[in-house]
């Protein structure tokens, strides 16, 4: 079973913040007289990458329910926590803090033995079907409100 992020008016905001500020930093030089045609093509170039990557970062989060764990997938990235070891679910609106694979402030954040902080924040489309499905997999996990 396949879960994508959700995405709230938030997130939107602050990813296109992030593309403008870099795209400033990036391409204003272009327009200063005289910039040669390497510094263009590299600032460019530049901008591209780091737009296309962020955006396949952020668009791209999905959570899967395998038969023994949850996969967390953002772009290239993966995080396999069995369901064995995770240990509560707990609600959460703090997405700048910790380690997050998540889009929304309506979050939740899984307690696990696994990941490297030992929690990780995400943010399921539909939260209640993902923390019952969840639940099922795993009935020792406590859910916190």
């Amino acid at each position: 079973m396949v879960f994508h992020s959700k995405m709230d008016a938030y997130y939107v905001k602050l990813m296109i913040t992030v593309i403008i500020v870099v795209g400033l930093v990036t391409l204003f030089p272009i327009f200063i007289e005289g910039a040669p045609l390497s510094a263009i093509l590299i600032l460019t170039s530049i901008f591209i990458i780091f737009t296309t990557l962020f955006l396949w970062l952020n668009l791209s989060v999905k959570y899967i329910f395998y038969e023994n764990y949850l996969l967390i997938k953002s772009g290239p990235f993966k995080s396999k926590i069995p369901y064995e070891s995770i240990t509560k679910i707990t609600g959460t609106h703090a997405i700048l803090t910790g380690h997050g694979v998540l889009t929304s402030r309506d979050a939740l954040e899984i307690y696990n033995k696994t990941t490297f902080y030992g929690s990780i924040k995400i943010s399921p489309e539909y939260k209640s079907e993902f923390i019952k499905e969840l639940k099922n997999r795993g009935p020792h996990i406590q859910l916190e409100e």
